[in-house]
């Protein structure tokens, strides 16, 4: 089995580029760690290709299931691949399953995933303020409380 990937020092990829790359035949990716900066990927392009089609079928995936199941199969579910789900109310995991679709459709149709993980840090947070009821409890006292859904700033739409 190939592994994952492999964690090399960025001066390895620098002093033996060739080297480094053949790397690629035996790891699906290479973690190349920096010193003074954030680590970089190293991979080949059809691997990479090949995790798009992935995520772009799972993606699909999950808006048929949201659409053709009914609503409590996909909460269960839900709440296995994100188990701090269980805090939210129903409501608000009706809200995270729609979010959840919209935005991993358009991340892989643009192959960027980034907006999907920060949609689920998001709603993580949220789900860690359902799970403390002081902080909860803070937040929905009124006036130093929550004010209500925040607004774009002007031009940034």
């Amino acid at each position: 089995m190939v592994a994952a990937y492999e964690d090399l020092p960025f001066s390895e990829f620098l002093h033996r580029p060739g080297a480094t790359a053949d790397r690629l035949n035996v790891v699906r990716a290479l973690r190349l760690r920096r010193r003074d900066a954030g680590d970089l990927a190293l991979m080949r392009v059809d691997q990479m290709e090949r995790d798009g089609v992935v995520v772009d079928f799972t993606a699909r995936l999950l808006a048929g299931l949201v659409r053709s199941q009914p609503l409590d199969v996909v909460r269960r579910v839900l709440g296995e691949a994100l188990p701090w789900a269980t805090f939210l109310p129903e409501a608000d995991l009706d809200q995270l399953l729609s979010e959840l679709v919209a935005v991993s459709q358009g991340a892989a149709s643009l192959a960027n995933l980034s907006p999907v993980a920060v949609l689920l840090e998001q709603w993580r947070h949220t789900a860690e303020v359902y799970a403390d009821p002081v902080l909860l409890e803070i937040l929905l006292k009124e006036p130093e409380g929550d004010f209500g859904p925040a607004t774009t700033p002007a031009g940034e739409r």
